[in-house]
């Protein structure tokens, strides 16, 4: 009989059904947001065994694989998969930290680790900063003149 995982996200309960959930919660706590690339098989040393562990790795990539059929042989892909947020905490303060590393100049991918929110997320706060920081030089460089 197989674990219930319908508590979680679709594609969480995907992974944790293939990976167990504490690896699938890991990964959440360490990816959760993000857009992530899933070999097909990882080395020794790839951050994905670093992070789960040799066999959940090896399934995880055996699940994702891509098999290309063509020309009499068979090409193994990985993919990339935009990782389900986990548990991540009060989203203002998910958010006001995320505005803290883009200030600081984090990448999208670096303000997303670091504050819990999806990369998608973290471009549209990105680009309403960006538009309300413009909006007020433009305001203040009318009050001048």
């Amino acid at each position: 009989m197989s674990e219930d995982y319908s508590f979680l996200p679709p594609l969480q309960a995907e992974i944790a059904a293939v990976i167990g959930l504490y690896a699938t919660m890991k990964l959440a706590a360490e990816w959760g947001g993000c857009e992530i690339y899933i070999p097909a098989r990882a080395p020794d040393g790839h951050w994905l065994v670093q992070s789960i562990g040799r066999k959940a790795t090896d399934e995880l990539c055996a699940y994702f694989a891509a098999h290309i059929e063509g020309d009499e042989r068979c090409a193994h892909h990985g993919v990339k998969i935009m990782f389900p947020l986990g548990q991540a905490g009060s989203r203002e303060k998910a958010r006001r930290r995320a505005i803290e590393l883009l200030d600081k100049g984090a990448s999208l991918r670096e303000a997303a680790r670091g504050s819990g929110l999806h990369q998608r997320t973290i471009q549209n706060i990105r680009a309403k900063l960006r538009s309300e920081r413009a909006g007020t030089s433009t305001a203040l460089a009318r009050k001048s003149s």
